[in-house]
């Protein structure tokens, strides 16, 4: 299992078509994993780009974590492992709340990203939606364990689907992660969105929940293209193809 230690943190991460002239970084929401990706979007993002994947910490593979869920954080691990990979820049991708750790990683630090995509990021203003996207979540995690990985090659035994359950209860109930995304409700106001630089697609589901934050988005962010996309807040599961190549040709630095 490829691992990336950092901060005493050691990360679950996954990398495909190590050759390729740019990177893609792609990060998964909480309470999920790098899996959401890593069956259908990853490949094909794989045929054009290198890949990075990682589990966030207290998630998937990667080791728990009682703390440090805010999003400056989160993207200070996120750019500690591109420093690790040695990678200088990249094009970067975040579903639900890791798109909010990538807008985070665009206004720090601009200059280590090329081309900015969001997926079904929410409004962390908004807890009633935030709400929601728990709900959402538990039920794409649910479909995960339920499905005993669907589209993996070999399915999951009755050990890594009760890790999985207590990975999932030891976030709820042990760890900081309600209260440190709650702390971050204001970051659309005063995050400094308006100021990030980059082409953004910003992915949305037209049945979602998390709607209206797309549209604030594409109003803050200069050059942001909103797209909406048949679905709710699981987009990259209900379409993962339609996704995958959307992403794969807005990447495209010679458009």
């Amino acid at each position: 299992m490829p691992v990336a230690t950092q901060s005493h943190i050691h990360l679950h991460v996954q990398e495909m078509n190590r050759e390729a002239a740019e990177t893609v970084l792609l990060v998964h929401g909480m309470f999920t994993n790098l899996s959401i990706y890593y069956f259908n979007i990853a490949p094909l993002l794989a045929q054009r780009y290198h890949v990075v994947l990682y589990d966030l910490k207290g998630h998937g593979m990667s080791a728990r974590a009682h703390s440090g869920y805010d999003l400056t954080t989160m993207s200070d691990e996120l750019l500690a492992l591109m420093d690790r990979l040695q990678l200088s820049s990249v094009h970067l991708a975040g579903y639900s709340y890791g798109g909010l750790i990538a807008l985070k990683t665009a206004t720090r630090c601009p200059e280590r990203i090329k081309k900015l995509a969001i997926i079904e990021s929410p409004d962390p203003y908004e807890q009633e939606t935030m709400s929601v996207v728990d709900v959402y979540s538990k039920e794409l995690l649910v479909h995960f364990i339920n499905s005993q990985g669907l589209h993996t090659p070999v399915p999951m035994g009755r050990r890594q689907l009760e890790r999985r359950h207590r990975l999932y209860e030891f976030l709820l109930k042990e760890s900081t992660i309600r209260q440190d995304m709650q702390h971050e409700r204001h970051f659309f106001s005063k995050g400094g969105i308006q100021n990030i630089p980059h082409e953004t697609l910003l992915l949305y589901g037209s049945h979602s929940n998390c709607a209206g934050a797309g549209l604030e988005l594409q109003g803050k962010i200069k050059q942001a293209r909103l797209v909406f996309v048949n679905g709710d807040h699981n987009i990259p599961v209900q379409e993962p193809f339609e996704i995958g190549h959307m992403l794969r040709d807005f990447f495209d630095t010679q458009d």
